[in-house]
C-alpha cells in the first residue's frame, strides 16, 4: 500500500535539540506511592514495524483563528528554554489556576508556521492519557504573531527531583515510576507517535508521585514501510545504538532504549551512560553491554557508521555489576529495553506486562 505524503511525513526541522537551560523550582516533596492507572492496555504488538494508517491532516493557520488571548494569563516566572519554545509558569487571570505557557517560536516556514510546532500541538492534542500533560487550549496574540499552548502546571521534573534527593528512589516507587512512563508511551505508539526525546528532565512530576511525559518538539507520527526520517533526534545519553551508527530508517525502538536508560538513572540516581560525544557514547554502550556482533545484533555491520566505529572486542561491566540490588525480574526488564537489536527490543505493551510489575 503506497502512502500519501503530507508535511507530517517530511523532516526539515528535525535537529539535534541543545541541552536546556532549566529554572523549574526544585521544591522538596514528599514521596508517595500511586495509584497505577486502571486501563487495560491493548494486546501488545509482535515488533515495532506497524502497518500503516492514513495520514492525518494538520491543521492550517485558520486553525488559530477564535483562539482566546493570551493576554488572558499573567506570566509569572520563565521555567525553561529549548529549542522550540520558552515555557513561563502563568496564572489565569479568571480562575486563578496556575499554568504552564509554553510560547512556539515561529520562523518563516511553508504557510508561516513551523512544522516541528505544528506537529506538537497536533500530538498533544490525539494522545490523552492521564501520563501524558495535558494540553488545555490554545492560545495567540492579538496580532497572531505569537502561539502560547496553554498546559497544565507540575512542580518538578524528574531530574531536578533526583539531583536534590538524598538518597535513590525505593524500589516500589521506581515500579510506580516506570510502570506509568511504560503505560503514556505504549498510549504514543498505539497512535503511531515516537516521542524521540524521552530522558529524565522531560518527564514532570507533581507531588503525588504522578508523573507526566512532556516536550513533544521531537515527536513526528510513523507508519509502514518506512521511510528515511532524520537521525539527529533524542539526547545523547539517551540515544539508541542504532542512531549513532546513522540508521535512516528506525522505529518505536528508540523510545525504548531511551526509557532503559532512564530506569538506570531511577535505579542508580546518575545518569547511566553520560558521554561526552557520539563515539564516546558509543564506548560507554559497549562498555556496559559487550561489543555488538552480527550474532547479537543482525545487520549492525550494514549500518552506515559501522566502519567508522572500533568494534574491537573488549571486556564489559555488564548489568548486573552496574545495578547489584536490582532483583532479577527487574535486571531482566532492563536487558530488555537495552537490547542492541531494535527488531528484539520490548516494547511498551510487553514491558507493561513483565514480571517485575507482578
Amino acid at each position: 500500500m503506497s502512502k500519501i505524503q503530507t508535511r507530517w511525513d517530511s523532516d526539515p526541522e528535525d535537529e539535534q535539540k541543545p541541552q536546556r537551560q532549566s529554572h523549574r523550582s526544585n521544591v522538596q516533596s514528599k514521596r508517595t506511592k500511586t495509584t497505577h492507572h486502571s486501563d487495560t492496555p491493548h494486546p501488545p504488538s509482535a515488533s515495532h514495524n506497524l502497518s500503516p494508517i492514513p495520514p492525518r491532516i494538520l491543521p492550517k493557520a485558520p486553525f488559530f483563528q477564535g483562539c482566546r488571548n493570551v493576554d488572558l494569563y499573567e506570566k509569572l516566572n520563565r521555567i525553561e528554554e529549548g529549542s522550540y519554545g520558552i515555557v513561563y509558569r502563568a496564572r489565569d487571570r479568571q480562575t486563578g489556576e496556575i499554568v504552564a505557557l509554553k510560547k512556539l517560536k515561529l520562523q518563516k516556514e511553508t504557510n508561516g508556521f513551523p512544522i516541528t510546532s505544528l506537529r506538537e500541538i497536533h500530538t498533544l492534542l490525539i494522545a490523552k492519557h492521564p501520563y501524558i500533560v495535558n494540553v488545555k487550549e490554545i492560545v495567540t496574540t492579538s496580532s497572531m504573531s505569537g502561539i502560547f499552548i496553554v498546559m497544565e502546571y507540575l512542580d518538578h521534573d524528574l531530574k531536578s527531583l533526583m539531583e536534590d534527593m538524598p538518597s535513590p528512589f525505593l524500589l516500589s516507587e521506581i515500579k510506580t515510576l516506570m510502570r506509568q512512563l511504560l503505560s503514556a508511551v505504549a498510549c504514543l505508539h498505539r497512535n503511531w507517535i515516537m516521542h524521540r526525546d524521552l530522558k529524565t528532565s522531560n518527564l514532570l512530576m507533581n507531588n503525588r508521585g504522578r508523573i507526566k511525559v512532556a516536550d513533544f518538539g521531537l515527536a513526528r507520527k510513523y507508519g509502514s514501510p518506512l521511510g528515511p526520517i532524520t537521525q539527529l533526534v533524542v539526547t545523547l545519553w539517551y540515544r539508541a545504538p542504532e542512531l549513532l551508527l546513522g540508521a535512516k530508517k528506525y522505529t518505536t525502538a528508540i523510545d525504548m532504549w531511551s526509557i532503559g536508560c532512564i530506569f538506570g538513572e531511577l535505579v542508580n540516581k546518575e545518569p547511566l551512560m553520560p558521554g561526552r560525544g557520539e563515539m564516546d557514547q558509543l564506548a560507554k554502550i559497549f562498555k556496559l553491554l559487550g561489543t555488538p556482533t552480527e550474532k547479537t545484533w543482525p545487520g549492525v555491520s550494514d549500518l552506515p557508521l559501522s566502519k567508522t566505529v572500533n568494534f574491537q572486542r573488549q571486556l564489559c561491566v555488564g548489568l548486573r555489576s552496574t545495578f547489584p540490588y536490582l532483583p532479577e525480574d527487574g535486571l531482566d526488564l532492563m536487558s530488555k529495553l537495552l537490547r542492541y537489536d531494535p527488531e528484539t527490543r520490548i516494547t511498551a505493551e510487553d514491558a507493561l506486562n513483565h514480571p517485575f510489575f507482578l
